[in-house]
């Protein structure tokens, strides 16, 4: 994968979750093979949680609840994933804050070369 893309989704990611604790936060990350062979990594927070309603509208372009947020990190960052033939998953609940899971294929996954980014295809934020 691409080395720079993918430090930039795990950035916003971390960001992110520190972003959404308030009082006490806390963030918890870990790594580690699935069971296909890939690589999983998941961003736990301490945060508020989120609503089923705006865990639809994550990814979108320009969604955002914070009042100084643009709302391109996590659609660009899940864009970047999906061109390396991965997924975001996120779980949250309403006071017991969120965890992003990102999947990313093994290097022998079938079709693993043919999902490998395009610098050219994916924008850069900051």
């Amino acid at each position: 994968g691409d080395i720079d893309l993918l430090r930039q989704v795990f950035i916003n990611l971390g960001t992110n979750a520190l972003q959404a604790c308030r009082d006490r936060p806390f963030l918890l990350i870990r790594c580690g093979r699935s069971t296909d062979g890939g690589l999983s990594v998941e961003f736990s927070d301490s945060g508020e949680g989120m609503t089923p309603e705006v865990q639809e509208k994550l990814f979108r372009p320009f969604f955002t609840t914070r009042s100084d947020g643009v709302g391109l990190g996590l659609a660009i960052s899940h864009r970047i994933i999906e061109a390396h033939g991965g997924r975001i998953e996120v779980e949250s609940a309403i006071g017991k804050g969120s965890c992003f899971r990102v999947r990313l294929p093994g290097p022998g996954a079938q079709g693993a070369e043919e999902t490998a980014p395009r610098r050219t295809a994916l924008s850069r934020v900051g």
